[in-house]
């Protein structure tokens, strides 16, 4: 565990966001593996097929999602606060939560994933595939959860690397495993699908077994486990902004993946390609805004408002260097990148013009995440959640659709730095405000700095 109220803010965020993102980065290098396996191997539809999961995915898992963030900004007040039972209550509780809403969404999911993908336009060939690859992956989303949970719950307390431990194996495990089900059995999207899911949930028993021999005071025990409902409304206060927000984005990507799919196969494989790499290069700017996230939530527990500031302009100043650095190399090798994962030339071309007006704007998106990770540490959850469905629903889908219209699929791309440069505004004006101070779970006067 680490304690982020001492020592100098800007080194303490780094080292504590580093094994996030070194771990992360690894997640993402699977998934781009992932999608060079099936877009080299399986071709142009299933890399669609799977491209076209992940906004049906991300909307099924969004709110729980929300309500784990919520958890993770009460577990870090309470260890900032050094309040322990408090820690134990929450952890608990959490679990329970994410465990009876994975098995609701599995079935929910498979329930009605055909109709969904039917909704948004998915061409015809396509469906098939997809909804064979979601009914697989599915059935991982109660290990997606224990995983996910276990690793909220670790950042809060301040420990970011033995999270990044499992998170590496689990993704070598997921490569070689979609090699033999791909390559070598001949399984296709099945394989993919079915690679992730045995990868979760080795990932997610050996961090229980790893808790439970050398973090006793954790004690993964379902059957001792109690739910506090006490916590979980206030888990519920903080993380329902986020949970609706991650909800009303996930529907926002569905609505772009379905003007995206007005113009074909090509153009949905292309922007399947576009969000792989769009995930990797925003990591470096997530995992900042966890860690950023975490040291408000502790330092405000702590009542040491004055290092707040001092983080944020440190943070700002490495995150803005790591995008800026992302961009470059994106748009001098955006031909090769795209190259990597599949040789339909119209395809490469397609992601190149993707390339070359979205990236550029990647340090306005990280410094959006900077300011709402702030905001989600002191418990001011509210805000970024209208400020993104704004953003993405007053601005990005509206102007992707009218410009698409008049630009074709270069249009849709226009739409998303547009949406970026609104949010970071509308954030670091609320930010400006102060009000945020006033949010936390445990409460101090704060400080005028």
């Amino acid at each position: 565990m680490k304690d982020l109220t001492t020592g100098k803010e800007g080194k303490r965020i780094l080292n504590f966001a580093l094994p996030m993102l070194f771990g992360n980065v690894f997640q993402q290098l699977y998934n781009v593996v992932d999608s060079i396996i099936v877009g080299k191997v399986l071709g142009d539809e299933a890399l669609a097929a799977v491209g076209a999961n992940f906004p049906f995915i991300f909307a099924l898992i969004s709110f729980v999602v929300g309500i784990a963030i919520g958890a993770t900004v009460i577990i870090s007040q309470y260890f900032g606060a050094k309040q322990m039972d408090n820690v134990k209550r929450t952890i608990d509780t959490l679990y329970i939560f994410m465990f009876f809403a994975s098995i609701f969404l599995t079935v929910i999911g498979i329930w009605f994933s055909e109709y969904i993908f039917k909704i948004i336009d998915l061409p015809t060939d396509v469906i098939p595939l997809a909804v064979e690859y979601f009914n697989v992956y599915a059935l991982g989303f109660v290990f997606f959860f224990g995983f996910q949970g276990t690793s909220a719950i670790l950042r809060g307390m301040g420990d970011s690397k033995t999270p990044v431990y499992f998170l590496v194996i689990s993704t070598v495990v997921n490569i070689v495993l979609d090699i033999l089900f791909v390559v070598v059995f001949k399984w296709g999207i099945v394989g993919v699908a079915a690679a992730t899911v045995i990868a979760q949930a080795g990932a997610f028993f050996t961090i229980v077994w790893y808790l439970n021999k050398y973090h006793s005071f954790l004690d993964f025990s379902p059957l001792k486990m109690k739910f506090h409902k006490d916590i979980f409304m206030k888990s519920l206060r903080i993380g329902l902004p986020s949970g609706i927000q991650q909800t009303f984005v996930a529907l926002g990507f569905l609505a772009l993946y379905r003007i995206v799919n007005i113009f074909g196969v090509p153009t949905i494989a292309a922007y399947s390609i576009a969000m792989r790499i769009d995930s990797f290069a925003v990591m470096p700017a997530m995992n900042f805004s966890a860690a950023i996230s975490t040291f408000v939530g502790q330092n405000i527990g702590a009542n040491k408002f004055e290092r707040i500031g001092k983080g944020l302009k440190s943070t700002l100043l490495m995150i803005n260097t790591i995008s800026i650095s992302i961009t470059i190399i994106a748009v001098i090798f955006a031909g090769p990148i795209f190259g990597l994962f599949t040789d339909n030339p119209e395809v490469i071309e397609i992601g190149k013009q993707y390339i070359y007006i979205v990236t550029p704007f990647y340090v306005i998106l990280s410094t959006m995440f900077i300011f709402n990770g702030v905001l989600r540490g002191a418990g001011a959850t509210i805000i970024p959640m209208i400020i993104t469905i704004l953003a993405l629903w007053a601005i990005r889908v509206p102007i992707s659709w009218l410009l698409s219209v008049e630009l074709g699929s270069i249009g849709i791309w226009w739409g998303i730095p547009i949406a970026w440069a609104f949010g970071v505004i509308c954030s670091y004006i609320y930010y400006a405000t102060g009000k945020w101070k006033k949010m936390a779970v445990v409460k101090h006067e704060p400080s005028n700095n």
